[in-house]
């Protein structure tokens, strides 16, 4: 009886995939891609992924869309069924049951992008890993270990004249004890028990590409053939002129410029005030400033706000052309361009200059041939409002009525208008005796007037708001800490003391020392979930990065705790296995469903003991954390920017545009008089309706072109263009030039300057008047680089890449080896295009071709996906020690729950059922006098009157109480 009960399955199972077939003729290709089985990981650089997919896999995930781009330089997944809008979903789409919803076309094409966007990961952290003073250990390996599995460094410790170097060991075994292992140190030493100066201020960054491509132009110059063959000495510093570039290649086209005066504006911030720019419409202005408050926190090259003034570099503006056609600029191509032939900058600041040593028999180099130094904490740990060293911490201002909060001012102009929550006092050099209460600043003398904060360079009106947010947000969770220990201050506050690590610490007997490092501890935890779960998905606008960013941060079973409680088991086990893949591979992979966030807490006990602590949640990979050189590169986003900031005013009518206001008008001081002239209100109103800009070529705010610097000491000039200092910096810190770039970190390159125009747009069939416009000007920028970059003639016998093998298919040349050569598989002795000398910035703008909702370009992305990542794998504080022995319990369910308590969104945003966001939640408790503004908000990212449509929806129309709003009454751009 049984065999013919399973004869009858087995028949039922043949005609229902025939039935299944014949609805859905992809489902043959999803069988012949499940007979291949998982794709193994690449075993060396050159056999990398480049996220591109075999026929059977993108016609089971997407259909003949993702079928017909696979010719393409760009990533697959972006054309497969569910990544974009509404239109990208498969018409079998059936979200009733949870195995309906995967099996689905939808289904498959976004878990699909979710198990590329893994593989590219696992990638990129086995071959993109080079820290610049362990890398020997990491290749080699050390004491048996297999150097991926290293979690010391001697390297690390901290030196001899270190304040903290007796306490963590001096010359013998260092590890971090006592009150040192509690919270955020100063510093940012400890963060890893350990490894004392890991991420710590003045850490080296290290890279993410070979130390062998980066500065190409010293490489070349030192004997590296293959550097010398990339380039063939067409490029130098000043080679292809960093203004000219700017002025080519980045300004913002004006339809009347007499409106925009060069970003200025009109006098009195008339709002017929004009300045032209690319809207991104799904993004809007508090995004463009919160990148630059991160930013401040995580990365900086400067010493109190200098470069090395030592020497003088030129800025340009002197000659036109590559190679043999390379010749001066005429006096009127210099007022054409508007750009400054005597425009000079302070040159970057380096730490290691000598040339680097070799290892491996001479075939690798141990560091890139300069190195960098990070003058701030490399942590998430907001060491831009609390410092990150002495000098830094003496900015920060305590209030004195209460010492675990941050000084707040009263402002009468706010005051007025009942804004009592009050603003960060502003700096001052020295004090009048008058005086009372007054506290010196240490400052460089061009931020006299700004707000005392820790970090207080390229001060604008962002940075003002976003400060006096978060000077708030800690006051309030103080504030409601103390409440909470008035109604239990006998309870348990959960936290624990090194020196009594198994007595509890009732909520009375919490010291105020204690309530501001919890209070730093949850405002630095709620930043970095606003970034990885509300800024970023809106960035990255489409139903995969909304997966994958809140797995990051979750994991994709938080809503099963069994089976989370499980994975975090396996992912904790997997990082201390000693075994290479697992704690590597296997591990990222796992973690994806376990979450980042809290990893290594069920292993804990409660104990702070020095025998019984460890750092098993965290994974360092093998190799040291810092944010690589080529983190700051792909976070050049000026492009964000608008030139004029459209003005509203909360209480008498949102919809109105009162004023546009200059923001250049705003830098320094300046922020400080706009922000209590204007209130936190109404500029979190203003920048959360406006559109920040796409990011793109000629799309660079006028302003920064021409921005003066009438503070700069006699030397260099005063007025700056900031496109072409962005070059310069790039080139001055050795960053490979675009092409390279890709190939190193795992995509494909590009063979010529139209590879830049979007061929989805270029096939389309019925393309709308608007698309056509885009097309054309895409072609038109192609020329433009062409133009600026130039062209050669090609020998196929150079070989100009190690790193990546030559694409399957490539014609013509003559193909003397596996690896790409001079002619990109164009014909041997042909023209080609100079796309290996184009730099980074300007190829990654160049990107038209993008995932559905995508800000950032491909490139930066893929930078993003490996260090997003290691950023909160790393940081005990986000893993081990997410616990409430170091936050409190109240604490750590304030960051959980985005505040004291927790709220849900209405509805199923995007499909989705999901808690009322981080940052909204923060904008509310901190502002609220923008409730009504905000209730109808999902993300505080999403221009805040726009109508976000049932599945990531990318056209820009009102909500229905902002129809009469005038920003809706623009022609929109095809997308």
């Amino acid at each position: 009886m049984f065999k013919y009960v399973v004869a009858a399955l087995g028949v039922f199972c043949v005609a229902f995939v025939a039935i299944w077939i014949a609805i859905d003729p992809s489902i043959r290709s999803c069988i012949t891609m499940a007979e291949r089985g998982i794709p193994p990981v690449a075993a060396t650089r050159e056999e990398r992924f480049l996220g591109k997919v075999l026929y059977d896999t993108a016609n089971c995930r997407g259909g003949e869309g993702a079928v017909t781009s696979r010719g393409t330089p760009w990533v697959d997944w972006s054309n497969y069924w569910g990544t974009g809008d509404d239109a990208s979903r498969s018409s079998n789409y059936n979200p009733i049951t949870f195995i309906a919803k995967h099996l689905s076309g939808t289904g498959r094409g976004v878990d699909g992008a979710l198990l590329d966007l893994e593989r590219q990961r696992v990638e990129l952290i086995k071959f993109n890993l080079f820290d610049n003073g362990t890398y020997p250990d990491y290749v080699l390996g050390r004491d048996g270990r297999d150097g991926r599995t290293l979690k010391s460094w001697p390297e690390l410790r901290l030196r001899p004249d270190h304040p903290d170097y007796a306490r963590v060991g001096g010359p013998g075994a260092q590890v971090c004890r006592g009150d040192m292992l509690r919270f955020r140190t100063l510093q940012g030493t400890c963060n890893d028990l350990r490894n004392p100066g890991m991420g710590a201020t003045g850490a080296v960054y290290p890279r993410n590409v070979e130390f062998e491509s980066t500065f190409p132009i010293v490489a070349a110059s030192q004997g590296n053939s293959i550097a010398s063959a990339r380039h063939a000495g067409r490029i130098d510093m000043m080679t292809p002129d960093p203004q000219v570039i700017s002025r080519e290649l980045f300004t913002r086209d004006q339809a009347a410029p007499d409106l925009c005066n060069a970003g200025y504006g009109l006098p009195g911030n008339d709002p017929a005030a004009q300045c032209d720019y690319q809207k991104a419409p799904f993004f809007n202005v508090l995004a463009a400033y919160w990148i630059q408050f991160m930013t401040h926190d995580w990365f900086s090259h400067l010493d109190e706000g200098r470069n090395d003034e030592s020497r003088r570099i030129s800025m340009g503006c002197q000659s036109k052309g590559v190679g043999e056609a390379k010749r001066p600029l005429t006096p009127a191509e210099i007022s054409d361009l508007g750009c400054n032939p005597a425009a000079e900058e302070f040159g970057a600041r380096f730490d290691q200059t000598a040339p680097p040593g070799t290892f491996d028999g001479g075939s690798r180099l141990n560091r890139a041939y300069k190195t960098t130094a990070n003058t701030v904490t490399a942590w998430w740990d907001a060491s831009q409002i609390y410092g990150y060293d002495a000098v830094s911490r003496a900015r920060v201002k305590r209030d004195p009525e209460d010492p675990a909060k941050l000084l707040m001012r009263s402002v009468a102009a706010r005051t007025d208008q009942g804004d009592t929550g009050g603003y960060l006092p502003v700096m001052v050099a020295e004090c009048a005796a008058t005086d009372t209460g007054c506290t010196p600043s240490p400052m460089n003398p061009k931020w006299r007037g700004q707000e005392a904060t820790a970090f207080p360079e390229n001060w604008s009106i962002g940075m003002s708001f976003y400060h006096n947010l978060f000077a708030r947000e800690h006051n309030s969770f103080v504030a409601a800490f103390r409440n909470e220990a008035r109604r239990h201050p006998r309870r348990d506050s959960g936290l624990r003391r090194p020196y009594a690590p198994n007595a509890p610490v009732a909520y009375r007997d919490v010291t105020d020392e204690e309530v501001f490092e919890i209070g730093r501890l949850v405002v630095a935890a709620m930043i970095a979930k606003i970034h990885t779960i509300e800024w970023t998905t809106q960035l990255l606008y489409d139903e995969p990065l909304y997966t994958a960013m809140n797995s990051n941060w979750y994991g994709l079973f938080h809503d099963f705790p069994g089976i989370d409680r499980i994975l975090s088991r396996v992912v904790t086990d997997l990082g201390t296995s000693g075994d290479a893949e697992k704690e590597t591979t296997w591990y990222s992979v796992f973690s994806s469903g376990a979450g980042i966030v809290g990893t290594g807490t069920l292993n804990k006990n409660g104990s702070l003991t020095d025998l019984d602590y460890n750092n098993d949640g965290v994974n360092h990979f093998g190799s040291p954390f810092n944010f690589p050189e080529e983190f700051v590169s792909v976070y050049r986003l000026h492009p964000l920017l608008p030139d004029l900031i459209e003005l509203r005013d909360a209480q008498e009518d949102p919809n109105r545009i009162a004023a546009k206001l200059p923001i250049v008008t705003t830098f320094r001081h300046k922020a400080t008089d706009v922000m209590h002239e204007t209130g936190l209100e109404n500029m979190a109103l203003s920048m959360g309706r406006q559109r920040l800009g796409a990011l793109g070529l000629k799309n660079q705010p006028q302003f920064l072109q021409n921005l003066s610097m009438p503070s700069r000491p006699e030397g260099p000039t005063k007025v700056v263009d900031v496109m072409a200092l962005d070059i310069m910096r790039d080139r001055e810190r050795g960053i490979p030039r675009f092409n390279e770039f890709r190939r190193q970190i795992g995509l494909r390159q590009m063979t010529s300057f139209s590879d830049f125009v979007d061929q989805r747009l270029a096939q389309k069939e019925g393309r709308t008047a608007a698309e056509d416009k885009t097309l054309a000007q895409q072609r038109v920028l192609a020329q433009k680089l062409r133009e600026v970059y130039g062209q050669h003639v090609c020998d196929a016998s150079m070989i100009i890449s190690t790193t990546q093998l030559s694409p399957d298919g490539a014609a013509g040349g003559t193909r003397q080896s596996p690896f790409p050569d001079d002619c990109l598989g164009h014909p041997d002795g042909s023209l080609v295009d100079n796309v290996e000398d184009v730099d980074t910035v300007v190829g990654y703008l160049a990107e038209s071709t993008r995932p559905h909702g995508f800000a950032i370009s491909e490139t930066q992305f893929q930078i993003f996906i490996v260090n997003a990542s290691r950023r909160l794998f790393s940081d005990r504080f986000f893993t081990s020690s997410f616990r409430p022995e170091f936050y409190s319990t109240f604490g750590l369910d304030w960051v959980i729950n985005n505040g004291p308590d927790k709220q849900m969104e209405q509805g199923r945003p995007n499909g989705h059922r999901q808690d009322v966001m981080p940052l909204k939640r923060v904008l509310m408790r901190n502002l609220p006098g923008l409730r009504d503004q905000l209730d109808p908000v999902i993300n505080a990212f999403d221009p805040w009157a726009r109508d976000r449509g049932d599945y990531y929806s990318l056209d820009w129309v009102p909500i229905k109480s902002a129809r009469s709003d005038p920003a809706f009454d623009t022609e929109e751009p095809a997308k």
